[in-house]
């Protein structure tokens, strides 16, 4: 097609409405950045801290993993002639080390990327959490407008005009490779580009990240199992994302960093620097590219710290498997003597709620590996929703939330600096970032044995599933794959059924395979391991949302306590309909009637109806994956179908 000046137009690809539900949030809605900012503050005057305006700065640094990158680096920096390096305070504050004005770009072979991974390892060093800290919440108040330190003493951020992820700008490279290993077409978060595209953003966001003054570069760990630790760097340009990675990832002790070698992984995060949107495949001026046979993540137009932290995820969803390990997207605890549970869920289910517990160990609580040596977090922090955040309610997330915390995107009093955690001027996806040594209970270091429980959790909101059910192993592949939860419509224009959603794995915005990969894996585990599997309803029971009520926490509370004693495995079982899921007909400290759904309603028509209703959305949603073959000539199994809805 060509265009009015008679080149030929660029076909960038389109977007298709099918795309896997996710937690991603709207974009702000303010139009400036200085309105912005007034949302942050509950009253528009002056803060009591002056913040001096000035352009973001950051850095240089940059450690390829081969040849082929290295030449790419320097490349970019042949042109580029200037003093590098930060001024490395030691002593005494006033006091600023010199750095050697060093020409970048002149050698093409080792000796440029060992005097580079050496002046990174002086400059930035990624230490244990708090003498990295101070410094970063230095940089960030000083050069990050909207960076302030609140009464608890965590520091607060704003993310600019994306407050959540952005998933239809995610793309990951499609090669020869990727194109058999990976999922792809309706339902997949994968959407493909090539590998040109990917080197014209890779070489944007280097430029840009070479221009700055300062950059902020993090060496550290994925995964606690000592056997399968990847080794990530993350070059950054805001100090909030660098204390945002510092807490999630897990820290290297000073031995470690001094022998890191080549990382596994690097991100290029140019943060608000945008990607050109006329470029092939883009379709806005920011683009998440994923390049798995390079292994580089590079980020442009966007600042929300969570791309960098789901995008390492992905990676591990790749890599995991490969090695025979399964990646999961769970919360995870032990009990005393031993005895780990994995919590599937998406938001709203109670994952957070129901995995953290003062009698058992946290493991972890969001993403995990299991492997032949046991269960393994992957990551060294936590990312909590603060959303109507309470003492009260989450005293472990609240008193978390002090100094080496990111807040992101919070309100608060402007003298007083104290967050208001109910308000969402600026988004309802505020979140705090925090070391996992903050909770007073996790297990330290974050491993353990093989799980005795896995626990998929949906908040029904039709009110036809059983607060509890033993499912077997076709079951529990059939429901993983299926991930569902009932949300309850928005009430403004009056509509209030609950919407049923989807998503596969329980996590499918970040799943790389296909869903059904992770699934056999998770039986095979479990089958090996002789681990149970079990579906539990947080939500309405004795009609749907409007009609029944909400089941109480204290009864779920009570389930969860007789799956991990083991107390559920002796009861006695009834079969429902439709579902054919076995459930207790008694269990004590839970009212036996609503145990079975059925005998929780009135109208037991209504009931039939409600039934079949959802069991069509089920079967509606598993079309996608009942006809995939894996490899030649391998359907899903006969099994997997039969454990489905059958009416």
């Amino acid at each position: 097609m060509a265009s009015n000046n008679g080149l030929a137009k660029i076909e960038t690809q389109k977007m298709k409405e099918e795309i896997c539900h996710d937690d991603s949030s709207a974009p702000v809605k303010a139009q400036t950045v200085d309105e912005l900012h007034s949302l942050q503050q509950k009253k528009k005057s002056g803060p009591n801290t002056p913040i001096k305006v000035l352009n973001q700065s950051a850095f240089g640094s940059e450690v390829d993993r081969n040849k082929q990158q290295l030449q790419s680096i320097s490349a970019s920096l042949a042109s580029l002639t200037r003093e590098t390096g930060p001024k490395v305070v030691k002593g005494d504050p006033a006091k600023q080390a010199e750095t050697p004005k060093e020409v970048m770009g002149s050698s093409r072979g080792n000796n440029l990327l060992q005097k580079y991974e050496a002046r990174l390892r002086t400059i930035d060093p990624c230490g244990p959490a708090l003498p990295r800290t101070p410094q970063l919440y230095e940089q960030a108040i000083q050069y990050e407008k909207g960076s302030f330190i609140t009464s608890s003493g965590a520091l607060a951020t704003l993310s600019g005009a994306k407050t959540g992820r952005s998933p239809r700008d995610k793309r990951v490279v499609k090669d020869d490779t990727t194109s058999d290993e990976l999922w792809w077409g309706k339902g997949s978060p994968n959407i493909e580009m090539d590998e040109q595209t990917f080197l014209v953003n890779r070489e944007r966001a280097v430029d840009y990240l070479c221009s700055l003054e300062k950059v902020f570069v993090n060496d550290q760990f994925l995964n606690w199992d000592p056997n399968n630790r990847t080794k990530v760097r993350i070059v950054s340009a805001r100090a909030y994302h660098s204390l945002f990675m510092h807490n999630m990832c897990i820290r290297p002790t000073p031995e470690e960093l001094e022998n890191f070698g080549t990382p596994d992984f690097t991100i290029y995060n140019a943060g608000k620097f945008p990607c050109n949107r006329y470029t092939h495949y883009m379709t806005s001026s920011t683009s998440i590219d994923l390049n798995l046979a390079r292994r580089e993540m590079v980020i442009l137009g966007t600042q929300y710290a969570g791309e960098m932290k789901k995008g390492l995820f992905s990676v591990m969803h790749y890599l995991m498997p490969k090695r025979q390990i399964l990646s999961l997207h769970s919360g995870c605890n032990m009990g005393k003597d031993g005895d780990v549970a994995l919590f599937f869920g998406l938001s709203g289910t109670g994952k957070t709620t129901l995995s953290t517990d003062h009698n058992r160990y946290l493991i972890g609580d969001d993403e995990h590996c299991w492997s032949d040596h046991g269960v393994s977090n992957i990551e060294g922090g936590c990312y909590a929703k603060c959303i109507d955040l309470s003492r009260e309610k989450e005293p472990d997330i609240w008193n978390a939330i002090k100094f080496g915390t990111v807040l992101e995107n919070v309100v608060f009093e402007e003298h007083t600096r104290e967050v208001d955690y109910t308000d969402k001027s600026v988004t309802e996806n505020t979140r705090a970032a925090y070391p996992i040594e903050y909770i007073p209970n996790a297990k330290i270091p974050c491993v353990g044995p093989h799980p005795k429980n896995v626990i998929l959790l949906a908040c029904d909101a039709f009110g036809v599933l059983p607060p509890v059910s033993k499912i077997n192993l076709a079951q529990t592949m059939y429901h993983f794959i299926s991930g569902y939860t009932a949300l309850v419509a928005g009430t403004e224009d009056g509509i209030k059924e609950p919407t049923a959603t989807f998503s596969a794995c329980f996590g499918a915005a970040f799943i790389m395979l296909h869903p059904t990969k992770y699934a056999a894996m998770l039986a095979d585990k479990m089958q090996k391991k002789g681990a149970t599997g079990w579906l539990v309803n947080t939500g309405w029971s004795g009609g749907s949302y409007g009609s029944g009520s909400r089941i109480k926490l204290a009864y779920t509370r009570k389930i969860i306590d007789a799956i991990h004693s083991g107390d559920l495995l002796s009861a006695n079982y009834t079969k429902t309909e439709v579902f054919g899921l076995e459930i207790p007909t008694e269990l004590e400290g839970v009212p036996s009637e609503i145990l079975d759904p059925v005998n929780a309603w009135r109208d037991k028509d209504a009931y039939k109806e409600t039934l079949l209703k959802l069991g069509g959305l089920f079967r509606k949603n598993f079309e996608v994956f009942a006809n995939y073959k894996i490899g030649a000539d391998n359907n899903l199994t006969e099994e997997i179908l039969a454990a489905g809805p059958n009416f």
